[in-house]
């Protein structure tokens, strides 16, 4: 465990989240966490676009990538595209209740058969150097959390898995929609808790609901990690004290102006290649949440930016609509 103890901090894989786009605006407020790509499927990383789905900045490190799948033989192939992409640790998920992924007879309706899942981890382990994890839930539909989570805990580390992260909630995959299984089943923390307790020398982490960087550190005094999912991604601002509150780093001073002139550079740079603004802007619409001209801001990102033909400038722009961006801005 102790190669991955440092992994203290992580925003989750989100689908239609966690793009490129997000990875880097999310680095330009921490140097420490780890990243995690949105779930990529393992044929499509065998057979499609790989640079597109797969193509990632150096900026980003540490970044994970992670796989959907349950044939040991696909997974090992994708892991290994994913170490030679670059990649610092291969995901497997066992967590995801979307009707596309159980089709696929992968993601959270594999917590059903730990013996499945603990040999696609095996085989990604003779496959590659770097680490592999699971992300998985608490149980399935009926399942008793107590024996489901705790087969699927002994299998994974048995296979030589390097952590399990976990989301602190059950899976419905009969009744609720993707959406509402992000909310509706109760979060069991304690039940986390005890995965812990019995395996010390286990790295465990915990996802689900966790709105601040006081709430993350709260568990750290029962689990290794804790993974930040909708709050790091409508909140973002709130990454900006991840190094500090979990790493131990001299706090810097955030520096917005700064930000704001590294993500018009990379959003230039992407342009310059096809790319349009609002791929890049989506995902910065919350970061100065509640501050004076914070609704200003997002609604230039929310139409100027969305536009044909949109450049860059238009970041700037926004935060000239901030209080603190129009003062800088006077300044210059």
């Amino acid at each position: 465990m102790q190669k991955y103890r440092e992994h203290r901090l992580a925003v989750a894989p989100m689908m239609d989240w966690t793009d490129r786009h997000c990875r880097f605006f999310h680095r330009q407020l921490t140097t420490r966490a780890l990243l995690y790509t949105e779930m990529v499927v393992a044929d499509a990383v065998i057979h499609g676009a790989r640079e597109r789905l797969l193509g990632f900045d150096e900026a980003e490190h540490p970044v994970a990538l992670q796989l959907g799948g349950s044939d040991p033989i696909k997974l090992t192939e994708a892991a290994r595209i994913g170490e030679s992409f670059g990649y610092d640790e291969i995901n497997l998920n066992v967590g995801c209740p979307s009707d596309r992924v159980q089709s696929g007879t992968f993601g959270a309706c594999l917590m059903k058969v730990p013996d499945l899942v603990a040999d696609c981890v095996a085989a990604m382990k003779t496959a590659v150097t770097i680490p592999v994890t699971v992300k998985c839930r608490i149980g399935v539909d009926e399942q008793d959390p107590e024996p489901a989570l705790d087969a699927l805990a002994d299998r994974v580390f048995d296979a030589g898995a390097n952590a399990l992260w976990v989301h602190a909630r059950k899976a419905w995959l009969e009744g609720l929609s993707p959406k509402e299984n992000r909310d509706i089943p109760p979060l069991d923390y304690a039940r986390v808790y005890r995965l812990k307790t019995g395996k010390a020398n286990k790295f465990i982490g915990i996802n689900g609901g966790i709105q601040s960087t006081e709430e993350g550190r709260a568990h750290l005094n029962h689990i290794d990690g804790v993974m930040l999912g909708r709050a790091a991604y409508h909140t973002p601002g709130i990454l900006a004290g991840v190094d500090a509150a979990f790493y131990g780093v001299e706090a810097e001073t955030f520096d917005p102006a700064a930000l704001i002139d590294a993500m018009a550079g990379y959003a230039a740079r992407y342009i310059e290649r096809g790319g349009r603004l609002g791929h890049v802007s989506r995902h910065m619409v919350g970061l100065f949440h509640g501050m004076p001209g914070a609704r200003r801001y997002r609604q230039i990102l929310s139409t100027d930016a969305t536009r044909p033909g949109a450049g860059a400038e238009i970041l700037k722009t926004a935060f000239a609509a901030l209080e603190f961006g129009a003062r800088g801005a006077e300044a210059a």
